[in-house]
């Protein structure tokens, strides 16, 4: 029973932290019974990690005394860890304050004065779902030509593996087993005598022939059946505590593919059901993003964000730009089953909110004598030119090394380092090298210029990476998942793979981002694991990856099934029944547990502030760091004694006061109707304001859905995957 109520205590804790974090408004006590009040900031520009937001607030000096409405604009340096989707405010600076209450001057410098003094130290946070619903700024539409041929695609109507081997197979001998075995493939596949062996979902695949003839193998010799051993107990290890202890698993068909390649699978043949108020169908037993047009009879198709249509199952597909599509996809319901494909359709909100949140970027601070990296290469360093810049491209690295007026530049897990040689050693870098913009998507290095450097000083570099590092791309109005190019690989002594658009199924989650697709999910072995360079590390493509995101599969919609911008109404669907308890933790944060890396700087606490009524000046402290190059130092002296009180927390007030971009404050009624402060009373907003603030109060309510959904899936997941690092830098052949 102890145990019962320590469990029930914990998840009562879990759960009303998760309320308390993002809440709106927050306050700060005064010590005299009086408090300062911030409401949900409304965010005006976001531009690398610099945000331009306004702010009402209200100041009550005492117990006994009015509160007084203004509203502030800040800016403010954003630390973002795209794990929890929380944002702090560091080195924020007061740039305005208004105080439509008072026209007293005396009292308005008294107000600003504290205001400017004490809202850089208050701990503010807030969620990054509730920035993209209530941002104001125009959302940027890539430019760059990114690929949208479509890769050879299948229709097959039973469980099947698509095994990708990139280009035509490579065979040599494995150091690490002493077999030979299939190189260039992310599958396990050994040559043994005249057979070829295939581990993939668990199971083994034998075949005289790499490219067809695959069957289930029913007796495997004992170099195989001493390997399936090691795989066996490598995998309980691995998954102990997150795989479902009812698993069942049965064996599939097997398709090989040498060139990008994609798969359409149903349970038998296609079934059709109708999405309540369109004229469009979808496909119910697939996990696939499968549509049919009623009006013209055409499907069509999701692939990595792109998407593709044809008068049949069996292709021949076209591409088919986010902005052409049939009207009705635009009329999916949130919170149906498949609202998913909205952050596909352009003009959405969904797509809206993915644009922005591609422009997000993921920080960390770098201390430049703790963070190293190296570089290796296939033998002597060999670049060659990036076409349209003056940059060159180490082409026999597993990395991404860049050559630039005779300096050297790399990547390492979101890092910019340079070297005077190609071989290092290698610094932190505060610079990034010149032309990097100019890189074209058809570059394999392409990825890298979406990892930025923000700021320095001599101790630290402000670093940050956006979704672009990992992948994901804005495309016109939507965003799409790789380049669409495909990039040889460099095969010499060692094979070192480059980045894949097709081939995994690839989904988005607005939380998550993109991930595999949920049958990849038991098509990977134990050795790739472990001896793929890195391939389920924290890196990225540099470390010679197969895979695309950052994290393991799978990363289905967390706590449900394929209901993303709302609460579900309609039933299970085809995957409902499927291990849904396994739900390993993803990570869009690749900075996690790297020595000398920190995503966000601890925040002190301080003591209340005095009342600022008669024009006394707050109580000092230290002082918060700048926003410039140099941060401000802080006192070596030992801190006071903090008071039991948080420097903010939580307000009682409702969330329901809100600026104009002119400072006029507005307050909404319990009936939705809007005031505007004047004359130190509240009297009704004018009409054209009110539509505005309603929009404004529609988008904040938007952001806390988006908020409470990712809280909710994450109180449905089970325990995160290990985190040991696998990297290695290759495979010898």
């Amino acid at each position: 029973m102890k145990r019962e109520m320590i469990f029930a205590f914990a998840l009562c804790t879990t759960l009303l932290q998760a309320q308390i974090e993002g809440h709106w408004p927050r306050e700060i006590p005064l010590d005299n019974g009086g408090k300062v009040v911030i409401y949900q900031p409304q965010p005006e520009r976001y531009s690398g990690n610099q945000l331009e937001a306004r702010a009402a607030v209200q100041v009550k000096q005492s117990a006994t005394d009015e509160p007084v409405f203004g509203a502030l604009w800040v800016d403010a340096r954003v630390s973002t860890n795209r794990d929890t989707r929380m944002m702090s405010l560091e080195a924020i600076k007061v740039r305005d304050v208004r105080f439509p209450d008072t026209q007293e001057p005396a009292q308005i410098d008294a107000l600003k004065q504290l205001l400017e003094s004490e809202i850089p130290r208050w701990d503010l946070e807030f969620s990054l779902d509730a920035l993209l619903a209530t941002l104001e700024q125009e959302r940027n539409n890539g430019s760059d030509a990114l690929g949208t041929d479509p890769p050879k695609i299948y229709y097959v109507t039973k469980p099947t593996t698509l095994v990708l081997i990139d280009g035509d197979p490579q065979i040599g001998m494995d150091e690490h087993m002493q077999m030979e075995r299939v190189l260039n493939s992310p599958f396990l596949m050994v040559r043994e005598g005249a057979l070829y062996y295939l581990y993939a979902g668990g199971f083994w695949h034998q075949s005289a022939n790499i490219l067809s003839g695959w069957s289930d193998a029913a007796k495997l010799p004992k170099s195989i059946r001493k390997l399936d051993d090691t795989i066996k107990k490598q995998e309980k290890e691995d998954n102990e505590g997150e795989q479902p202890k009812n698993l069942s698993r049965t064996s599939t068909a097997i398709l090989v593919s040498t060139t990008p390649a994609e798969i359409l699978q149903t349970e038998g043949e296609a079934q059709f059901k109708a999405i309540a108020g369109t004229q469009l169908l979808y496909v119910s037993n697939t996990d696939d993003q499968v549509f049919k047009d009623i009006g013209t009879q055409k499907n069509y198709i999701l692939l990595s964000g792109r998407w593709y249509q044809s008068p049949s199952l069996d292709g021949p597909w076209t591409f088919v730009p986010a902005d052409k599509l049939p009207e009705d996809f635009s009329k999916i319901p949130e919170g149906s089953e498949k609202d998913g494909v909205l952050a596909s359709v352009a003009g959405t909100q969904a797509s809206k909110e993915a644009v922005m949140d591609a422009q997000i970027p993921q920080t960390a601070k770098v201390d430049r004598n703790a963070a190293g990296t190296s570089v290796t290469y296939d033998g002597l360093p060999k670049f060659e030119p990036i076409e349209g810049t003056n940059l060159f491209l180490a082409v026999n690295s597993p990395q991404t090394v860049l050559r630039a007026n005779n300096r050297y530049y790399t990547v390492d897990n979101g890092i910019w380092f340079m070297s005077d040689n190609a071989t290092g050693p290698w610094a932190v870098s505060d610079v990034r090298p010149a032309d990097l913009d100019r890189i074209p998507p058809d570059c394999p290095a392409y990825h890298v210029k979406y990892v930025y450097i923000y700021d320095y000083s001599p101790e630290y570099v402000y670093v940050g990476y956006t979704p672009g590092y990992l992948g994901s791309y804005i495309y016109g109005p939507t965003i799409v998942y790789g380049t669409g190019y495909y990039y040889p690989p460099w095969h010499g002594q060692w094979y070192y793979p480059r980045p894949w658009t097709w081939g995994w199924g690839i989904h988005y989650n607005p939380w998550y981002g993109w991930s595999f697709g949920w049958r990849y999910q038991w098509h990977f072995s134990w050795y790739q694991v472990y001896w793929g360079s890195g391939y389920w590390g924290g890196g990225y493509w540099g470390g010679g990856w197969f895979g695309p995101p950052a994290y393991r599969p799978p990363c289905r919609p967390v706590g449900w099934h394929g209901s993303y911008y709302g609460p579900r109404t309609g039933g299970p669907t085809y995957g409902a029944g499927k291990p849904a308890a396994y739900r390993p933790r993803p990570t869009n944060n690749i900075y996690n547990k790297r020595q000398g890396v920190t995503t966000k700087a601890p925040q002190p606490s301080y003591r209340p502030l005095k009342s600022v009524g008669d024009g006394r000046i707050p109580i000092t402290r230290p002082s918060a760091p700048s926003d410039g190059r140099q941060p401000s130092p802080r006192p070596s002296a030992a801190p006071a004694k903090p008071d039991p009180r948080p420097a903010t927390r939580p307000s009682r007030e409702p969330n329901n006061v809100a600026t104009d971009k002119k400072g006029d404050v507005y307050q909404r009624d319990p009936n939705g109707n809007w005031n505007q402060r004047k004359d130190k009373t509240w009297k009704p907003a004018p009409g054209t304001s009110g539509e505005q603030l309603n929009r404004t109060q529609q988008q904040r309510d938007r952001g806390n859905t988006r908020q409470d959904n990712f809280k909710r899936g994450q109180q449905n997941k089970t325990a995160p995957p290990k985190t040991t690092n696998k990297s290695g830098s290759g495979r010898k052949g």
